[in-house]
């Protein structure tokens, strides 16, 4: 298949280029699409008449988008828009990557694709308005929701935490968010598996199992750094300009359904430490 995706320099397309390597891929980074520019998107798309287009692209910086909303909603929402439209307008089919963050977090159990979404932050806020025009463009579109995410190819929580360690001997994180580390090689892996089995609808993607941001970086550092303290806080004590859902574990049943499921975030987290060692 013919596959364009658009962020293929981001943490997550730097593994996607390689997970759908069997097929005839286009990797776009910003520098060569303007996601806000619907003719350039249209440009690149009828260039390339891709059968399927992945957007994975996104401004995903959560504090960013609450101090910035008017670029937020320039890139994740009407950027999708402008993708889909293309998408349209050349016959191809779609998948987008959508965030837990649609949600509030009060449900307190697994969030499955048919609850309400209800964000609470303006980055939320900008992907579900863009879901929500997204299925109204391309019915058949495959929406795709994961979260926190992390990989060897950007910024992320356990490096992050890794940095941390080396210059304080105790570190305190927030222990009252609970939601589902996700390793971007296993989410590349199930997008382009998706993608083959032609999916379609909204689709629950995390590795397995949950945990709270605490318990996320004690078991980076057990493994990565022992030495270094870590002890929990609260939401409430450690202040952030944007909300965040304190619940946002997703539900695999729709993954399942197609026959992918991806391993506990455990297992991942070890992997991802070795290759950032490699």
């Amino acid at each position: 298949m013919r596959i364009l995706i658009f962020g293929a320099t981001g943490m997550l397309g730097q593994d996607l280029l390689p997970a759908f390597s069997r097929h005839e891929v286009t990797g776009l980074g910003s520098h060569d699409a303007d996601l806000s520019d619907a003719s350039q998107v249209l440009e690149v798309v009828q260039r390339t008449q891709p059968e399927w287009i992945v957007l994975s692209a996104a401004y995903a910086n959560v504090d960013g988008c609450e101090a910035d909303p008017a670029k937020a909603f320039a890139v994740n929402r009407d950027g999708a828009i402008h993708v889909a439209n293309a998408a349209l307008r050349s016959g191809s089919r779609m998948l987008f990557v959508s965030t837990d963050y649609v949600f509030d977090g009060t449900k307190g159990t697994p969030y499955e694709i048919e609850d309400r979404r209800n964000p609470i932050n303006v980055y939320g806020r900008s992907k579900a308005e863009a879901e929500t025009r997204l299925l109204e463009i391309l019915p058949d579109c495959c929406i795709v929701r994961t979260s926190w995410l992390f990989g060897k190819g950007g910024k992320c929580f356990p490096d992050t935490m890794l940095k941390l360690a080396k210059t304080q001997p105790m570190i305190r994180v927030v222990d009252d968010q609970r939601g589902c580390p996700t390793y971007t090689v296993d989410l590349a892996k199930a997008i382009t598996q998706l993608v083959e089995k032609q999916a379609r609808g909204i689709v629950h993607s995390t590795n397995r199992g949950s945990c709270s941001w605490y318990e996320f970086a004690r078991a980076t550092l057990a493994a990565a750094s022992p030495g270094t303290v870590v002890e929990p806080t609260t939401t409430a004590e450690f202040s952030r300009p944007a909300l965040r859902p304190a619940y946002s574990v997703l539900s695999d049943a729709s993954l399942r359904n197609y026959g992918i499921a991806l391993p506990p975030w455990q297992d991942a987290l070890q992997r991802y430490l070795a290759a950032r060692n490699s």
